[in-house]
């Protein structure tokens, strides 16, 4: 476990990533290469039915100044300067895509041994201010998450979490959407050795009156392989196998199956990342 409670999107991160994590239906591919003054660049393509996607992505680091830009297909411009520890606890974000004029942000992330706060605003004359905080130890945490648009003076979002976490178990409680959906996460570490883990994931919806579950495990075959599968309500099977067959580059197959319509063809998808 990690020292404090950490940021709000990190309660239940760990059974959304079991759960959610790595499964495609979509083939991509990523390769990363170093400059010799240590620019990482990565070039990525996806395909998504009949529609092709690619980007081309570079990272800086110096000292505690990290800067990240890339160019897709669309001809946007996304850069994210990110300073580390300005102060301790403390990381400043400055993100904005070109040429859309209103999409800056600066976000302030600050890391305590009972709390972490982030907040963030809009850089232009009528932003939407964000504000997340989570108060607790490594045991037990209390979080919210809360947006105001002050163009019209109205909370567009406000949300709150609970997460209770153990040596090898991490259960949540999450309100969203206004508090019309409560989910509840629960993620339990079954053998370390072998990254052996279970988890699951129940939403209900207050005004729809639905509800969605989804069950998932993964277990590591060696060092080098991971497996994952899942199952929802609706009859969704899907699997994952992931190997890295040399250091950081992974290849990664996954499947989707409909159980209550089998004669339907499966979803593959394939994902390859390459880094030297």
């Amino acid at each position: 476990m990690g020292k404090g409670p950490g940021l709000y999107p990190d309660i239940g991160k760990k059974a959304r990533d079991l759960l959610y994590r790595d499964y495609q239906s979509d083939h991509k591919f990523s390769l990363t290469t170093y400059a010799a003054n240590g620019v990482a660049i990565t070039s990525s393509g996806s395909r998504k039915g009949d529609l092709y996607l690619a980007d081309v992505s570079t990272k800086l680091v110096n000292k505690n100044i990290t800067t990240d830009v890339k160019v897709d297909t669309n001809s946007k411009l996304f850069t994210t300067i990110t300073v580390d520890e300005a102060a301790p606890g403390l990381k400043t974000i400055l993100s904005f895509i070109a040429p859309d004029q209103k999409s800056g942000k600066i976000e302030l992330q600050y890391l305590h041994e009972y709390a972490g706060i982030c907040t963030s605003i809009g850089l232009t004359a009528s932003p939407i201010v964000n504000f997340s905080g989570v108060a607790g130890n490594n045991t037990v945490s209390l979080g919210t998450d809360v947006s105001f648009d002050t163009a019209s003076g109205n909370f567009t979002k406000y949300n709150a979490a609970l997460s209770f976490t153990t040596s090898d178990l991490i259960a949540s409680v999450i309100l969203n959407d206004k508090a019309d959906t409560i989910t509840a996460s629960y993620y339990h570490t079954v053998s370390p050795l072998t990254n052996t883990a279970v988890g699951a994931e129940l939403s209900h919806g207050f005004s729809s009156n639905e509800n969605s579950l989804s069950i998932g495990t993964q277990h590591s075959l060696d060092p080098l392989t991971m497996v994952k599968a899942r199952v929802n309500n609706a009859g969704i099977a899907s699997a994952v196998l992931q190997h890295e067959w040399r250091p950081k580059s992974l290849f990664t197959i996954s499947g989707e199956v409909d159980t209550r319509a089998i004669e339907k063809s499966a979803k593959v998808g394939l994902a390859l990342a390459l880094k030297p």
